[in-house]
């Protein structure tokens, strides 16, 4: 498949970019040389190849969530300047 001008315009304004006449001639060579490189990837045998989401084989990495009290209240309490026995008092920012 060649590309002609049309072309290059049609995917210019899909693409929604501005191209003058003196980049169309470049464009024109990059575009077949781009189809030109699809077509011989096309003429590979792919049965055997299994499709790729990641190019990690890792299905799932992450660590078990166990809840542990890492920080009693009263630590997390110790240098808050206005508290009670659970909780921070910090001053209102919203207004109604």
């Amino acid at each position: 498949m060649n590309i002609d001008k049309q072309t290059i315009y049609k995917v210019a304004d899909l693409a929604r970019i501005e191209i003058g006449e003196h980049e169309l001639e470049n464009l024109q060579g990059d575009m077949n040389k781009i189809l030109t490189f699809m077509e011989k990837l096309n003429e590979l045998d792919t049965t055997a190849v299994e499709p790729l989401v990641y190019m990690n084989p890792e299905v799932n990495v992450w660590r078990e969530d166990v809840v542990k009290q890492e920080l009693t209240v009263t630590e997390g309490l110790k240098n808050a300047a206005v508290h009670n026995e659970d909780f921070f008092f910090v001053p209102k920012i919203l207004d109604k």
